[in-house]
């Protein structure tokens, strides 16, 4: 039997707040609900405009051990449709770009922003 479809990605954090907060001015999503796992761990799910999968980002109780995100270990890529004028926004918001903009093979453009933790977000303007 095959599954139905993807609902959310789960992503640990150090700090709910932080992260919720770069998620919403960096990106444009919106917190959908919040709410405390049977464990113990406080979760907030991350809704993306014209998708219907979430991220659920997770912050452990109090002793666990920090996230250390290795590099290049994975990363979330949303489209932007363009690239160059999302680019320009960044510095208001104390953000930048960490690699790129890039040209792929496809005639798309690619960049980076880095998340907390370490998380890297992909954005991509699809060629035209």
């Amino acid at each position: 039997m095959a599954v139905k479809k993807l609902l959310h990605t789960r992503m640990r954090v150090n700090d709910l707040e932080r992260s919720v907060r770069f998620y919403e001015q960096a990106l444009g999503l919106r917190c959908a609900r919040r709410h405390t796992s049977p464990r113990g761990a406080q979760l907030a799910f991350l809704v993306t405009p014209n998708s219907e999968e979430e991220i659920e980002l997770c912050q452990l109780p109090a002793g666990a051990a920090p996230v250390q995100v290795q590099p290049d270990l994975m990363h979330l890529a949303f489209e932007v449709d363009d690239l160059a004028a999302y680019a320009a926004e960044l510095p208001a918001k104390g953000l930048a770009l960490s690699d790129g903009p890039t040209r792929t093979g496809s005639g798309s453009l690619i960049a980076f922003l880095d998340a907390p933790e370490g998380y890297e977000v992909e954005l991509i303007q699809r060629a035209k």
